[in-house]
C-alpha cells in the first residue's frame, strides 16, 4: 500500500484509530519508551511507546516536495513542562526559538503536501492561544472545531493551494 499520509510528531500516536496504518508514515524526533502512572490499569501503570517509522524533526523533513496528500501536524504545545514530568514524556515541549520552529514546521508540511492537499493541525491552547500560533503561517485555514472538557484543544485544516 502507497504510503500518502504523514503524521510528523507521531508521539505515541495517541488519536489514531489504527495505531500501525499502512497508509500512514509515523515520524517523531524522540524513540522512547515510559512506564507512567494510570489509575485507570490494573497495575497502576501504562506503558507510553514513542516508536516513530522514521526519527526527523518537523522542521526539516527527509522528503521531496509533493509527496503526501495529508499530513498531520500536533506538535508540542507546552513551554513549562518539567524535564522528568509526564507532560514532557507525553507531548514534549517547546524550546528556545519555537515560534521560528512551528514556522518552519509549517513550511515544510504545506512543501511536503501535493497541490489540493490538506494538512490537518492539533492545537491544545492552554498555554499560548491558537491565534497566534495561526499567525505563524500564510496558509488560510479552511475549518476548525475545538474540543475537550474545557475547549482548548483546535483541531484546524488546511488545503494546499496549487503552486
Amino acid at each position: 500500500m502507497k504510503k500518502t499520509i504523514l503524521d510528523v510528531c507521531c508521539g505515541s500516536r495517541m488519536f489514531w484509530f489504527d495505531k500501525s496504518d499502512e497508509r500512514v508514515i509515523f515520524l517523531d524526533k524522540r524513540s522512547e519508551k515510559h512506564v507512567l502512572n494510570d489509575k485507570s490499569q490494573k497495575n497502576g501503570t501504562r506503558d507510553l511507546i514513542i516508536r516513530p517509522d522514521i526519527m526527523s524533526d518537523f522542521s526539516s523533513l527527509p522528503f521531496q516536495d509533493s509527496s503526501f496528500q495529508v499530513v498531520v501536524f500536533d506538535p508540542p504545545h507546552f513551554e513549562k513542562n518539567g524535564e522528568t514530568g509526564w507532560l514532557n514524556k507525553k507531548y514534549g515541549t517547546l524550546k528556545g526559538e519555537w515560534r521560528e520552529m512551528l514556522r518552519n514546521g509549517f513550511s515544510e508540511c504545506f512543501r511536503v503536501l501535493k497541490p489540493y492537499g490538506v494538512l490537518i493541525f492539533k492545537w491544545c491552547e492552554v498555554e499560548i492561544p491558537v491565534s497566534q500560533i495561526l499567525k505563524l503561517t500564510p496558509i488560510l485555514p479552511m475549518v476548525g472545531h475545538k474540543s475537550g472538557k474545557n475547549s482548548m484543544t483546535h483541531w484546524v485544516s488546511f488545503m494546499k493551494g496549487s503552486e
